[in-house]
């Protein structure tokens, strides 16, 4: 396995349940050899969480700390079956990096075709970058026509490490996390490893993840974690602060 280098969906204590500053996180991911580090609050429909002046402020944040290229975020929140999010493009267009995902308690879902439909559109969405925890079971989809919008937008689907926590109780995280990585590889869309820490000893946390890749034989050429060049160009952000 190359080495880690990106970690783009973290949580701080800003997002009302997670436990580390973000200079802790930070220190972390320079501890560990990252090069670039997500910090993604939570979306605004989230009990708990940084009201919309802390996007505004991002501004204040350095973008390289510790040596590492950091990326101020939102994880949005995904509402419902018409691709409905909780952040405005006022908002989505302050943030360095957007990751959109579906969290059960502020989603209202439908049938399969709906739920797929809805994140068809969430993935075609101009300014969002990554797909959080599709796999996780909060809502039933289709995942190939996903998998393929992914490749045509340039959005990345992420491999959600936190989702398959004992802890969480997601039944069918794993099941629907094989799937997508089989997909992927199937039609050579990349992918990214999400370790979705809540704390900073998890950073670059993948350990839950590596059965999986190994169960696909999953090319390391198609996980972006390893490659920050082909991250950013990929996702076309710019790898300067």
């Amino acid at each position: 396995m190359q080495k880690v280098l990106i970690d783009a969906h973290t949580h701080t204590v800003a997002s009302g349940h997670a436990y580390s500053s973000l200079q802790e996180m930070v220190q972390a991911a320079a501890d560990k050899g990252l090069q670039v580090l997500g910090i993604t609050e939570h979306g605004p429909t989230i009990k708990g969480t940084c009201p919309l002046v802390y996007f505004r402020n991002m501004f204040v944040v350095p973008r390289q700390m510790y040596g590492v290229r950091i990326l101020m975020g939102c994880e949005i929140n995904i509402l419902d079956t018409q691709g409905t999010l909780d952040l405005d493009d006022e908002h989505l267009d302050m943030l360095d990096i957007a990751i959109a995902g579906m969290h059960q308690k502020c989603w209202q879902g439908g049938t399969r075709e709906e739920n797929t439909q809805g994140m068809l559109k969430v993935i075609r969405h101009p300014k969002i970058h990554i797909i959080s925890h599709p796999g996780d079971g909060t809502a039933d989809l289709d995942f190939e026509p996903l998998v393929l919008a992914a490749k045509e937008s340039h959005t990345l689907l992420e491999i959600n490490n936190h989702s398959l926590a004992p802890q969480r109780k997601k039944p069918a995280a794993r099941a629907n996390n094989l799937e997508i990585l089989r997909l992927c590889k199937k039609h050579g869309v990349p992918t990214i490893l999400g370790s979705d820490a809540h704390i900073s000893f998890q950073i670059a946390d993948y350990e839950r993840l590596l059965p999986l890749l190994a169960e696909t034989d999953f090319p390391d050429e198609l996980i972006m974690n390893f490659w920050p060049d082909q991250f950013f160009n990929y996702l076309g952000i710019s790898p300067k602060p």
